[in-house]
């Protein structure tokens, strides 16, 4: 059998590059040499030489993260030069990544989602007002910023400015939103009409980590991931329930994943990831091994997705 012609993508020019990079890599060693033909291109040198090549590739693995990989552009570079490539397309992209329109299409598809209250950079915020809406702690996160970037967690009023300062350095918007405790939970969406959720993930951050931050989710020992999660069959069903409501919502194929909390029975939905990270210490990964897809498996399974939803999508060009 002829094999497949990939292009690999990863790196790029946002703040998550490195972990890009890495996961490029552990996705390359993943990938079945018999089966495809790979080759690697970094948006932030290789665009030009990745539109001369296209009508050579057949498909595209995006492994990129935040602005400028996961929030429709490259996905839309990919569409023009007519290559399938796996996961949400632009407009799922575009949504997922920008937090305060995924909370917006959460509240209108009734998927529970923390009381938040949204700032742009020219708007002057009043703490004392914020802090009488949402009350202590809150969580201050950039609206387009992945893997906890820019996010804190403010527990006294004296630091939510220092708090508002470092997320204007990823984003032009803020999100300020209620902090609620409780269990760490995460659930993957795979397929594309036909959606598999896969079993849940707790997460439990080490110590000196108070959320699922950065180096919790990207350093190795650092948190304890529990697969399936030690929660009961009830609850374990709500929460794949919910993850697929979410994909949904916000207009997704492929894949997704899903980051949500449960306290006192309830869940409320943090946000959706339309590219899970693909290293040895992520979730998503982990995940679909539990439900039989080893991560060669799983790779397979994302470039015969994306090839099928390519096929259909050749209806939108003119002939």
């Amino acid at each position: 059998m002829e094999k497949i012609r990939l292009a690999l993508l990863s790196g790029g020019v946002s703040s998550e590059r490195e972990v890009s990079l890495n996961s490029g890599k552990q996705v390359f060693d993943a990938l079945d040499k018999d089966k495809y033909n790979i080759t690697l291109y970094d948006p932030k040198t290789d665009l030009k030489q990745l539109v001369i090549d296209a009508d050579r590739i057949d498909a595209a693995l995006i492994i990129l993260h935040g602005p400028f990989g996961e929030d429709g552009t490259v996905q839309g570079l990919l569409d023009l030069l007519n290559i399938p490539y796996q996961g949400a397309g632009v407009l799922g992209s575009s949504m997922a990544m920008n937090k305060l329109v995924a909370k917006r299409l959460y509240q209108g598809a009734s998927v529970p989602t923390p009381t938040y209250l949204s700032f742009s950079m020219t708007d002057k915020i009043d703490p004392l007002m914020v802090i009488e809406a949402l009350n202590l702690p809150l969580v201050v996160k950039p609206a387009c910023a992945g893997s906890s970037v820019g996010m804190t967690i403010v527990k006294k009023a004296k630091d939510l400015q220092d708090a508002i300062k470092l997320g204007f350095q990823h984003d032009d918007t803020l999100i300020i939103e209620e902090y609620i405790k409780g269990i760490e939970l995460t659930c993957g969406v795979l397929g594309n009409e036909e959606l598999e959720a896969l079993p849940v993930i707790e997460i439990i951050p080490g110590q000196g980590h108070e959320f699922f931050d950065y180096k919790a989710k990207y350093t190795a020992g650092e948190t304890r991931e529990i697969c399936p999660a030690r929660i009961d069959e009830t609850i374990t069903n709500k929460v794949q329930q919910l993850a697929v409501k979410a994909h949904q919502a916000l207009f997704l194929k492929g894949y997704s994943r899903t980051d949500m909390i449960l306290y006192d029975e309830n869940l409320s939905v943090l946000e959706t990831n339309t590219i899970p990270g693909m290293t040895a210490t992520s979730l998503y990964p982990q995940s679909a091994e539990v439900a039989g897809y080893s991560f060669t498996k799983l790779l397979d399974k994302l470039i015969s997705l994306s090839i099928k939803e390519h096929k259909k999508q050749k209806l939108r060009r003119s002939t």
